[in-house]
């Protein structure tokens, strides 16, 4: 008779875990777009379960303006932001779509913008109208233009885009006359188009040789890490298998990430990977340090050694 209460009671906490675990939402589809003073909006579609009250859902910044949730049904969803998080009321919907205003996205130093985003999913990003484009780390996965706004398609993970304000034809002084030797404005109108576009190509050239010669270096040592990694998982067979994920995760960006990247790349709770990076630091295979407030995740150089 006594076995009875306590089977119930362990099927209770099972059950009161899984709502927690199932309770952050994963993302669809994501669409930035830029504004000229340096904010940006962001609309996110959320897939949720339908059978939690609330959802979690973490933001790209703490800054937050406007935030709107709505249902699939079209009702407004009520809404609570906490630093870098909101949680939703879903009232049943499976699928919620969350428009805010940030201002954590971009930097300005001198004329040049940068912005700086790591997406757990691709997304696409409309610039800023009159945006020049002068440096990215990564080429978009296509480009169209919404009006005269150029858009980009991106792929996950941490993209960097440096931009200025201007057009081409503003970048020198078109004569109202024709000049001496006879180039008449329209000539130069086109002498700077066609200038334009030898740079941007240039450009193009430059990042798609960068991106060759990063990926070939890459792939070098991603094969003397593959190595090492699979060393330190033979020493310790004991070892989860979402452990050794994170253990691959890190080793794949330079052997370190913030605690929030990880967060952001398998889509956990703070708590649930705060767990997993402390297991991980018992069985002395990372280090956890601060950086700019936030917890930074090293692999540890002699790993392999140790035991």
């Amino acid at each position: 008779m006594v076995k009875a209460p306590l089977i119930i009671a362990g099927l209770m906490i099972v059950a009161l875990t899984m709502s927690v675990q199932s309770s952050f939402g994963s993302t669809r589809a994501l669409d930035l777009t830029l504004y000229s003073d340096g904010s940006a909006h962001i609309t996110a579609q959320i897939d949720v379960n339908p059978l939690n009250p609330d959802v979690t859902v973490e933001l790209f910044g703490a800054s937050i303006d406007n935030l709107v949730v709505v249902g699939e049904n079209g009702f407004l969803l009520s809404s609570n932001i906490f630093d870098d998080k909101t949680t939703i009321d879903t009232f049943g919907s499976s699928s919620i779509t969350v428009d805010y205003d940030i201002h954590d996205l971009v930097s300005k130093d001198g004329r040049i913008w940068t912005f700086s985003l790591d997406s757990p999913t691709d997304y696409s990003l409309v610039m800023p109208p009159n945006s020049i484009i002068v440096g990215m780390d990564a080429l978009p996965s296509s480009m169209d233009f919404v009006g005269d706004q150029a858009r980009l398609y991106l792929s996950a993970g941490l993209s960097e885009i440096n931009y200025i304000f201007g057009t081409a034809t503003t970048l020198i002084q078109v004569p109202t006359e024709p000049a001496s030797n006879g180039v008449t404005p329209f000539v130069l109108i086109g002498v700077v188009g066609v200038t334009a576009i030898i740079g941007t190509t240039i450009i193009g050239i430059i990042i798609m040789i960068r991106q060759r010669q990063k990926r070939t270096s890459v792939v070098q040592e991603s094969k003397s890490n593959s190595n090492e990694i699979e060393t330190v998982f033979g020493l310790r067979p004991e070892m989860r298998e979402d452990d050794k994920e994170i253990i691959k995760f890190i080793s794949a960006n330079g052997g370190k990430v913030l605690e929030s990247d990880l967060r952001r790349r398998f889509l956990q709770p703070r708590t649930t990977m705060w767990r997993a990076v402390k297991r991980l630091e018992r069985q002395g295979v990372i280090e956890i340090s601060k950086k700019d407030m936030q917890n930074l995740i090293t692999l540890k150089e002699d790993v392999v050694e140790e035991k």
